[in-house]
């Protein structure tokens, strides 16, 4: 999951038309997508692309503590979401009702929810099984993915204040019965990438990933860029066809 936090919209279509075929999803970011004029522009690029959006997880959250539910599914609609986030990162909203917004919306939309807080103190008290009860809580409710928070800063979430990766909560995670393959974790920075990419392979979702580092973390996932370069037996490069079409090729190293 790639994030625009309010690119310039030439930029952005620049980004989407060189880059989509490395996107899953974009997020427009928190509450952007109120004050961008060109919003249309950008989800027509994104559609020209084939790459899917949601609208970040605070304007959800914006909406609801205005009592105004309602009002953010119409604006959703207007611009044919396919995907929502649900999330509670900032307003005082308990997981078990949010887990209920995900149930209610989980049939006309792809949901993706969102477990820890913005607050750092507030992610700090919650324990790993806390965390676990909650990505399995918003699962049975019907998420298509649980996104466990960090912010762009990462420095929250499973990421301490400081910005190092929480190894102990990660791996108490990845050892419960949850289904990684739905599970994003939001990796803003390079260093939690590499963690991650290390501990869970080169298919690991990663999200909150800015559009300056797209390039970035794909030679990362394959092994193409220092840190990683030991970490995988095989690389894919483009290998290129008589019409000079690029052609994905693995390389075996000896």
């Amino acid at each position: 999951m790639v994030m625009d936090g309010g690119l310039p919209t030439r930029y952005f279509i620049d980004v989407v038309s060189s880059f989509g075929g490395l996107i899953d999803v974009m997020k427009l970011g928190w509450g952007t997508s109120l004050v961008t004029d060109d919003l249309k522009y950008k989800i027509d690029a994104l559609a020209d692309a084939g790459v899917d959006f949601y609208f970040g997880g605070t304007l959800f959250e914006k909406f609801l503590s205005q009592d105004r539910f309602d009002d953010w599914r119409r604006f959703c609609d207007r611009f044919d979401c396919r995907y929502v986030e649900v999330s509670n990162g900032t307003i005082p909203l308990s997981n078990q009702r949010k887990a209920q917004y995900v149930d209610l919306l989980a049939n006309d939309y792809r949901v993706f929810s969102e477990v820890g807080f913005k607050d750092q103190a507030k992610s700090e008290a919650m324990t790993a099984q806390v965390w676990i009860d909650y990505i399995r809580q918003d699962l049975a409710a019907g998420a298509h993915m649980v996104i466990t928070e960090s912010r762009e800063s990462g420095k929250s979430g499973i990421c301490s204040a400081d910005g190092r990766l929480k190894r102990d909560l990660i791996d108490q995670i990845a050892e419960s019965d949850i289904n990684l393959d739905r599970v994003l974790f939001e990796a803003p920075t390079k260093d939690v990438q590499i963690q991650l990419i290390r501990r869970f392979g080169s298919q690991v979702n990663l999200g909150n990933i800015s559009t300056s580092d797209i390039v970035a973390l794909e030679t990362l996932r394959l092994g193409l860029r220092g840190d990683t370069l030991l970490d995988f037996a095989t690389v894919s490069r483009p290998d290129y066809d008589a019409a000079g079409e690029a052609v994905g090729r693995e390389v075996q190293h000896a």
